[in-house]
């Protein structure tokens, strides 16, 4: 008796840690809105790890399939009276996440560990994201936010940190022998199911209708920054600001037509070789000219109408958290994701501070909204159309992510969507579905037009999605999912983030719509 008894006891041990590592070796995808939002976090660069999220999503495209030939054959699963959008169902609609046998044998499952990425290659994928061209506008916060907007640079440094480890750990819960198990896999996710059972969907909609505007956005970024860097590159040629603009989105239209990200992927290690010689070339000259500092132009008060924008700036800078979940999921070892989280952002944290100081002391009230048009007249020529050229060839990134977001909720949402498929059977893009793409570019160069302030945009962008993304939604979502198992300290943090995150926005939303007002009048009366 107590020999079978040990053999039963050590019997249900192997099935519980081959249950476990069947678990934790299927790839954890994060549904289409968040492999999007990586794409467009991450608009940057590094598209290396988007043609690895592709692979990853061919996969879980098949895990539906077999769902559904499962449902066919086996009748259908018992959801336990849980409602659409409910945490446990979100991988395939089939049944809790831990419920599903593992089938696949040794050499796929270790197929699959080789497709996923260490934390060096997140690591990676974030420096790219939160240390992107935009940083090129952290001096003018300086400008008018002097010590205060470098507290602040590390102020949001911590608290982006934070908000992307709690974002994290709403993606888990908890099973009956106290394991913890990945039962969500995005943002959308995280967000549909703090907003079960009553409105299943809203929480979902609330981050698509963020995340599509924080892309477009980006697009317009991109169209305003290459217009102003080569109307200060050639200030003596006939050729306005706007015209250079139009001629920039000339060269986007061909974005229309992108079937993939393949084919922008190729110039993804240029850009950021690039953007790392020109914050190299930057730093030099500053250093060169560091007998001129000023360091008595570096003010403790702060500028009350322009401070709040500068801190949208800050924001938007740092923002990360939309692709973290898909991120995390494609990790090799994801207990590693805290400590590649605070590397990253210290590193960030150093580098931004170290960077917007030296060139504001450089340069101290003079400084303009885009650093390098403050470089002298021949480096500023090379340097700004070498930052031309990387805006162009990041702006396909943002474009498609917005497109692909807009064609599967409005015209590819299985039967739902409320205007019909953009695509025919053979899975061509119909005419009027490539219209609407050339609106889109269309549209970005009109706001680049009318508006053609990188500093007001930048403002507004972090501080109406930047903010929402990075601090409203992850402390809201963590205390609304996890409130009982919480501490009192955390609690106290997710409050206080809450609270200042939206006095911040709030503040940086009216500044910047009033700025963009003004220029939007005095475009039209120009």
């Amino acid at each position: 008796m107590i020999m079978a008894h040990l053999i039963g006891h050590i019997s249900n041990k192997i099935t519980n840690a081959m249950n476990t590592a069947s678990n934790k070796s299927q790839a954890k995808v994060s549904g289409v809105f968040a492999r999007i939002g990586f794409q467009a976090a991450t608009d940057e660069e590094a598209l290396g790890f988007a043609e690895c999220d592709d692979l990853d999503y061919d996969y879980r495209q098949g895990m539906r399939m077999d769902g559904v030939q499962t449902d066919d054959t086996g009748g259908e699963p018992d959801r336990g009276g849980m409602v659409e959008g409910d945490s446990h169902y979100q991988r395939d609609g089939a049944g809790p996440r831990g419920s599903q046998a593992n089938t696949g044998t040794c050499e796929e499952l270790g197929a699959q560990d080789k497709q996923k990425i260490t934390a060096w290659e997140a690591g990676w994928n974030v420096t790219n994201a939160i240390q992107g061209m935009f940083v090129l506008g952290l001096p003018y916060a300086i400008l008018h936010g002097g010590y205060l907007g470098l507290f602040l640079i590390i102020f949001a440094a911590v608290v982006c940190c934070y908000t992307g480890k709690i974002l994290i750990a709403c993606l888990y819960e908890e099973n009956e022998v106290g394991e913890r198990v990945r039962v969500r896999d995005s943002y959308v996710d995280i967000a549909n199911a703090c907003c079960a059972p009553r409105f299943p969907a809203l929480g979902g909609h609330v981050v698509n209708v963020a995340q599509i505007i924080e892309l477009v956005m980006t697009c317009i970024l991109y169209v305003v920054v290459s217009g102003n860097l080569m109307y200060n590159s050639f200030p003596s040629l006939p050729i306005s600001q706007k015209a250079w603009s139009v001629i920039a989105t000339a060269a986007l239209v061909p974005c229309a037509f992108l079937k993939s990200l393949k084919s922008v992927s190729k110039f993804s290690l240029l850009c950021s070789l690039a953007h790392f010689v020109i914050n190299v070339l930057v730093l030099a000259y500053c250093l060169s000219r560091a007998h001129d500092w000023a360091w008595e132009k570096v003010k403790f008060y702060i500028d009350v109408k322009k401070f709040p924008i500068s801190i949208g700036i800050i924001v938007f800078s740092y923002t990360s958290q939309i692709f973290l979940p898909s991120l995390e999921g494609n990790m090799q070892k994801p207990s590693e994701f805290h400590c590649m989280m605070e590397w990253t952002h210290i590193a960030a944290c150093v580098l931004k501070g170290l960077f917007a100081l030296v060139a504001y002391l450089t340069w101290a009230d003079a400084t303009k909204e885009v650093i390098t048009d403050n470089l002298p007249g021949g480096i500023r020529a090379w340097v700004n159309i070498f930052l031309v050229a990387k805006a162009l060839l990041s702006y396909p990134l943002p474009f498609f992510a917005a497109v692909e977001v807009l064609e599967k909720s409005l015209f590819q949402d299985e039967g739902r969507a409320l205007f019909p498929n953009c695509y025919g059977s053979g899975g061509q893009l119909k005419s009027w579905g490539l219209g609407l793409r050339i609106a889109l570019v269309i549209f970005t160069l009109l706001m680049a037009i009318f508006v053609p302030h990188f500093a007001l945009l930048m403002g507004l962008t972090g501080s109406l999605t930047g903010a929402g993304l990075c601090f409203l939604l992850p402390s809201l979502f963590h205390l609304r999912l996890l409130w009982r198992k919480l501490l009192w300290h955390q609690v106290f943090f997710d409050v206080s983030i809450f609270v200042i995150g939206g006095v911040c926005s709030i503040s940086g939303f009216i500044h910047s719509i009033e700025g963009l007002i003004e220029a939007f009048k005095y475009n039209i009366h120009d």
